[in-house]
C-alpha cells in the first residue's frame, strides 16, 4: 500500500464521515423537529417507545443523537426513566439501517436493474438532484431535500474512495497478522469499542468495518467482535452528555451503557460458548459488507427481545449505579432551555417557545397584581409583584443567552421567524413587568403617605386599567396561539389606550384648578397612567413583530405608518369603537359626541 493509497484511504473517511452527517443534518431539519416532539408525546407504553426509537434514529442516521436527545429530555423532566429505556433499545434496532444502506456496494449482477441499484450507479444522479435542489430551489424543503441527496452522494463516494484504497491490503502481510490479532474475541471488542468511542459513531465504525471487507482478508471470526464492540463504544457520547445533568439523566445515560454491555457480554458468552463444543465454520470465511449488515442488525434485533422484559431491573440498575441522595435536587424551571437540544435547532425553538410563553404569563400576572394594589394596597401582594418581576428578568437573562447560541445554528425560514419573534418578544414581556412594579411602588408611596384619589380619578383609572388588562390579555393570547386577525386589533386599542391618557391627564388639570387634588397625587397618577401606557406600547410591539415577519416586512416605522393612514378607514374605525367601549365615565368625549 503506496503513500497516496493512505492519503486516498484518509480522504475517502473524511468524506464518508461528512456525508453521513450532512445526511443526518439534512433528515432532522426536513422534519422540522417533528420527530423529536413526536418521542415527547408518544412514548407512554414501552413497545411503542421501541418502535418510535428505532424509527427516529433511522431517519436522523445516528443512535448517538437519539440517546443524547433523550438525556436531555429526562434531564428536563419531560420524559421519565421508564418512558426513556424502550427508546434507547429502539435506538439501537434503527441504527443499522446505515449498515444496510452501505451494503448496497456489494451487491452482484449483471442485470440492469441490478447494477442500478449499486451505489456507482445511481449515486451520481442524486448528486446531481441535490446539487439543482440547493442551487435552484426557492422552497426550504427542498433545499433540505437537496442536502440529504448530496450527503448521502458524498456518503457513497467517501465509502468507495475507502474501499479502493485498502483493496491492496489484502497481500500486505502486517495488515493480515492485525486482522488475526483481532479475531480474539476480547482485543477485537477492545478495537470495535475504542475506534467507535473516537468518531462518536457506531453507523460510522461499522461502515469502515464495511470498506475494509474490500481487502477480501476481513474475516467474521475478526468482523465480529468488533462490532460487539462498537455497540459499547456508542454508549460514550450519551455518557459525556450525561455529565452536569440531573440524577434521572445521568440513570438515563446509564441505562444505556447497561443496556449495551450486558447485551454484548450475554451475546459473546453464549456465542463462543456454543462455538467451543460446535465451531461455527463461517467464522473462517471472508466477510461481506452484506454479511456485516445482518450481524449488525441480528445483534441488535436479539439483545432487545432478550433484554426488553428486564427493562425494569434496568431501571433498577441505573437507580443503582446513580444512587439517590439526602440533598434534595432543585427544580429548574429553565431545564427545556437544554444546550444538548441545539443540535437539533426546530427543537430547542419549540422549547424555546414553551418557556417564553411562560414568561409572558409571568408578566400578565405581574400587572394584574401591581393594578391591584392601586386600588387596594396589601404588603404580601407588593412584594409578591416584587418576586415576579425578579423571575421574568431571570427568564430574559436565560431566554436571552439560549436565543443568540440559536442564532448561530442553521435554522429553516419558518424557525427564523419565530427566533426573531421571540428575541423581539422577551424584551417587551421583561419591560412589562418593570412598568409593573413601577404601578406597585406609586402604590406603595401612596400607602405610606395615607393618601387617596378622588372617586372621579378611582373611575377613570379603573375604565383605564380594564383596557391595559384587555390589550395585555389580548397580546398575551396572540403570542401563545400566534393568532394574526386577533394581532390586528392590538394597535387600535392601543391608540384608544393613548386617547384615554391624555383624557385622564386633561381632567386631572381640570381638578387640580379647581383644588379638588394635590400636585403630590398628581405625579403619582402620571406615574401610574404613564406606566398603563408604556404597557400598552410594548404590547403593540409585540403583535406588530408578529405580524411584520409573518407578511415579510422588516421596517417598523414604514409597517406603522400604513397601518395608521388616515386612508385607512378600517383601522380609524376600529380605534373609534375602542375608545366608545372604554370611554371614561362623566361628560360626553369627542368621540361620543
Amino acid at each position: 500500500m503506496s503513500f497516496f493509497d493512505i492519503l486516498a484511504m484518509v480522504g475517502g473517511l473524511a468524506l464518508f464521515l461528512y456525508g453521513m452527517n450532512t445526511m443526518g443534518d439534512g433528515l432532522a431539519k426536513l422534519s422540522g423537529g417533528k420527530l423529536e416532539n413526536i418521542l415527547e408525546k408518544l412514548t407512554s407504553k414501552r413497545i411503542m417507545a421501541v418502535l418510535l426509537g428505532a424509527g427516529v434514529t433511522a431517519v436522523i442516521q445516528s443512535s448517538s443523537a437519539t440517546t443524547v436527545m433523550v438525556v436531555g429530555f429526562v434531564n428536563s423532566g419531560i420524559m421519565k426513566l421508564k418512558q426513556a429505556i424502550g427508546i434507547i433499545m429502539g435506538a439501537n434496532i434503527g441504527t443499522t439501517i446505515t449498515s444496510w444502506i452501505l451494503s448496497l456496494t456489494g451487491l452482484e449482477g449483471d442485470s440492469f436493474f441490478i447494477k442500478m441499484l449499486k451505489p456507482s450507479s445511481f449515486t451520481p444522479i442524486l448528486a446531481l438532484i441535490g446539487v439543482c435542489f440547493l442551487l435552484f430551489a426557492k422552497k426550504e424543503k427542498k433545499k433540505d431535500l437537496g442536502t440529504i441527496f448530496l450527503g448521502f452522494a458524498v456518503l457513497m463516494f467517501g465509502m468507495q474512495s475507502m474501499s479502493d484504497a485498502v483493496s491492496g491490503l489484502q497481500e500486505v502481510e502486517g495488515f493480515r497478522n492485525i486482522l488475526l490479532m483481532f479475531s480474539n474475541p476480547i482485543l477485537g471488542m477492545i478495537a470495535g469499542a475504542v475506534l467507535t468511542a473516537i468518531i462518536q459513531s457506531s453507523s460510522a465504525s461499522v461502515g469502515i468495518l464495511q470498506a475494509l471487507c474490500a481487502t477480501g482478508a476481513v474475516t467474521y471470526g475478526t468482523a465480529l467482535p468488533i462490532i460487539m464492540g462498537q455497540n459499547i463504544g456508542t454508549c460514550i457520547t450519551a455518557v459525556l452528555s450525561a455529565i452536569g445533568t440531573s440524577k434521572n439523566a445521568k440513570r438515563a445515560a446509564a441505562v444505556h451503557l447497561s443496556f449495551n454491555v450486558i447485551g454484548t457480554v450475554l451475546f459473546m458468552i453464549v456465542f463462543y460458548t456454543i462455538n467451543a463444543f460446535f465451531p461455527f465454520d463461517f467464522l473462517a470465511d471472508a466477510a461481506g459488507e452484506m454479511g456485516i449488515a445482518v450481524i449488525h442488525t441480528a445483534f441488535n434485533i436479539l439483545a432487545t427481545l432478550v433484554l426488553f422484559p428486564c427493562a425494569g431491573l434496568l431501571e433498577k440498575l441505573a437507580c443503582h449505579i446513580v444512587p439517590d441522595t439526602k440533598e434534595v435536587e432543585k427544580e429548574n424551571e429553565f431545564e427545556l432551555l437544554d444546550e444538548r437540544f441545539l443540535e437539533r435547532p426546530a427543537l430547542a425553538i419549540s422549547h424555546a417557545t414553551t418557556v417564553t410563553e411562560k414568561m409572558a404569563q409571568l408578566s400578565k400576572e405581574t400587572l394584574v397584581k401591581a393594578s391591584d394594589l392601586v386600588f387596594q394596597f396589601d404588603e404580601e401582594t407588593f412584594n409578591k409583584v416584587c418576586d415576579l418581576e425578579d423571575k421574568v428578568d431571570q427568564y430574559e437573562d436565560k431566554l436571552g443567552t439560549y436565543l443568540v447560541k440559536l442564532s448561530n445554528s442553521y435554522l429553516n425560514n419558518r424557525d427564523s421567524q419565530i427566533l426573531s419573534v421571540l428575541l423581539h418578544s422577551i424584551g417587551d414581556f421583561e419591560r412589562i413587568s418593570d412598568h409593573a412594579v413601577n404601578i406597585a411602588y406609586a402604590a406603595k408611596e401612596m400607602n405610606d403617605k395615607d393618601l387617596s384619589f378622588s372617586d372621579k380619578a378611582i373611575e377613570e383609572l379603573t375604565v383605564f386599567r380594564k383596557a391595559v388588562d384587555d390589550i395585555m390579555s389580548s397580546t398575551v393570547e396572540v403570542f401563545t396561539d400566534n393568532d394574526l386577525e386577533k394581532a390586528k386589533k392590538i394597535e387600535p386599542l392601543e391608540e384608544a389606550i393613548d386617547y384615554i391618557n391624555g383624557e385622564i391627564k386633561k381632567r386631572h388639570i381640570k381638578r387640580l384648578r379647581k383644588g379638588k387634588c394635590t400636585i403630590e397625587l398628581g405625579f403619582i397618577l402620571s406615574d401610574i397612567t404613564t406606566s398603563f401606557e408604556r404597557i400598552s406600547d410594548h404590547c403593540s410591539n409585540i403583535a406588530v413583530c408578529i405580524l411584520q415577519i409573518h407578511e415579510n416586512v422588516f421596517d417598523t416605522h414604514e409597517y406603522m405608518d400604513v397601518m395608521k393612514a388616515k386612508d385607512n378607514v378600517a383601522f380609524t374605525q376600529e380605534v373609534k369603537q375602542y375608545q366608545l367601549l372604554y370611554a371614561l365615565p362623566g361628560k360626553k368625549t369627542e368621540v361620543e359626541e
